[in-house]
């Protein structure tokens, strides 16, 4: 008899707060889409609690998504799980996931509590999530660092209360997957059938996948992830991989079965990267660049004769037909590029269609050839809506012998042009004084890449931009896409200042995060 792994995505909650990743309502709302046509069984969409944001995209989320289980994190406290009963209330199927530290030198520093005071808060915590919903889980924060016989306690109280999925995070990331092994195993055995076991595992020593496969082994039934494995430091246990381990090593795994749809993972890994800009590295098993690249004369041979030789995994496993795939050109029609959005796995509504076909023509005037990866990000970006508050209408650059950069702008707002100009130490600063002169709001350049998305002299610039525009709070990041690489600059940064002044008054502190 097969054996279920649920996976359980946390990539809107603690992939959020990977520095640099914070997103807006319409993106997150965007990638739990995703994630429930990826097949993910519980999305953890964020925490409640910890701002307005969080609140309405948990809410928004419940009303969209109807086939996965939609979860909101909230501490050990009364108000805390009111606030995520709430923004669940919408939702298909809800799930209330609560936590307290368990570890001693969680307790005593930063809870300052006695361990019967954290057994009756837990308890406490639980009784009241299930009065208010079914489906309730309980982390032990820093489990891995907890006393063996004190977890045993705390769970088997928990169950006693309703908690129907109990988590053991390694939070720290510290545990070698032999100890992580040996701790499942002592406690799936106590545990038994009253209550699925759960792993959550940071990736602080490289650890995060063979750990959660250890957890598997040893009687997890769920796996917590994200994509790409963003998450907090060096990031959580990356979906992608512990997926592909138990379909590639069927001869381990058999007896273990799960619901992801694995075409889906390079569409899902390419949303996140584009989203947060935060893009794995070439080397990054099963999504990197080079995951599926040969170089080698003696590969290249071996890969021509029979593809197995060198690869255990096909790129159509993860939903790549082919990259890079020279696709549609000024010529082609809108049902034939209604047809490559459909073959692409894109669901678009006809404005969207519309919004995103009038992009592509226009690109064809200036860009020879037109690849997938292009047809991607405009998708991407008109299916994403953020109130266009200010819109870029015209920008000129030029430089003198000097070195002094100046930059032209014309930019829209409420159907009337502004225009100013500024000087700058290079064209991008003087972009940005510029667009600060005209809006009238400063902000603060914290991080900026640009990066071509195919090959070729007129390949399509992708900027992103993170500008933090209040201080103490979240960067705010901003897509732009142009054949140019200053206008998409340009683009990048009205897109933050947009998605900034739409969620201004939802934005949490940096320090309203939390992570197991």
């Amino acid at each position: 008899m097969s054996s279920v792994i649920k996976i359980f995505d946390t990539t809107l909650r603690d992939g959020e707060q990977s520095p640099g990743a914070s997103m807006n309502i319409e993106e997150k709302i965007k990638i739990a889409k995703q994630l429930e046509k990826l097949g993910v069984d519980i999305i953890e969409a964020g925490f409640a609690a910890a701002s307005p944001g969080d609140f309405e995209a948990i809410e928004r989320i419940s009303e969209v998504v109807k086939t996965s289980t939609i979860c909101s994190l909230c501490r050990a406290i009364d108000k805390d799980i009111l606030a995520a009963a709430n923004a669940l209330k919408k939702a298909t199927s809800k799930r209330i996931h609560t936590f307290i530290a368990t570890s001693p030198i969680h307790m005593e520093y930063k809870l300052k509590m006695k361990p019967n005071e954290v057994i009756k808060r837990a308890v406490d915590s639980i009784t009241y999530a299930k009065s208010l919903v079914d489906d309730v889980q309980f982390s032990c924060e820093d489990a891995s660092r907890s006393d063996i016989g004190f977890l045993k306690e705390i769970l088997a109280a928990a169950m006693e209360a309703g908690a129907n999925t109990l988590n053991l995070p390694d939070t720290v990331g510290y545990v070698l997957p032999s100890e992580m092994g040996s701790i499942i195993k002592e406690i799936s055995d106590f545990v038994g059938t009253r209550a699925t076991l759960s792993v959550h595992c940071h990736n602080d020593l490289g650890l995060a996948v063979v750990n959660s496969i250890y957890g598997i082994q040893n009687g997890a039934r769920q796996v917590e992830c994200t994509i790409n494995g963003l998450g907090e430091r060096a990031g959580n246990t990356a979906l992608e991989e512990v997926v592909m381990i138990l379909k590639t090593r069927k001869d381990l795994f058999g007896s273990f079965s799960n619901k992801i749809k694995t075409q889906e993972i390079y569409a899902s890994s390419k949303l996140v990267a584009d989203i947060t800009g935060i893009r794995p590295q070439p080397n990054k098993a099963i999504v990197g660049q080079n995951a599926f690249a040969h170089e080698s004369g003696i590969h290249q041979d071996g890969m021509l004769k029979n593809p197995e030789t060198y690869e255990i995994m096909k790129p159509a496993d993860i939903g790549i037909i082919k990259a890079n795939t020279l696709v549609l050109g000024k010529h082609s029609g809108r049902a034939a590029f209604k047809d490559k959005i459909k073959s692409l796995g894109f669901s678009v509504t006809e404005d969207e269609l519309n919004a995103a076909f009038e992009r592509f023509k226009i690109l064809c005037d200036s860009k020879k050839e037109i690849f997938d990866d292009d047809i991607r990000a405009i998708l991407n970006e008109e299916t994403i809506h953020i109130p266009q508050i200010f819109s870029l209408e015209l920008i000129q650059i030029s430089a003198n012998s000097s070195g002094k950069y100046s930059a032209v702008l014309s930019i829209k707002r409420d159907g009337i042009e502004y225009s100013d100009c500024a000087l700058g130490n290079g064209s991008v600063d003087s972009i940005l004084k510029g667009i600060d002169r005209i809006t009238g709001i400063k902000g603060n350049l914290k991080d900026y890449q640009a990066q071509a998305l195919s090959g070729g002299k007129d390949a399509l610039a992708k900027v992103v931009v993170k500008v933090e525009f209040e201080e103490g709070k979240p960067a705010i990041i901003g897509h732009g896409m142009d054949i140019d690489t200053m206008n998409a600059t340009a683009k990048a940064y009205v897109c933050a200042l947009n998605s900034y002044l739409s969620m201004k008054d939802l934005i949490a502190d940096k320090k309203g995060t939390m992570c197991l």
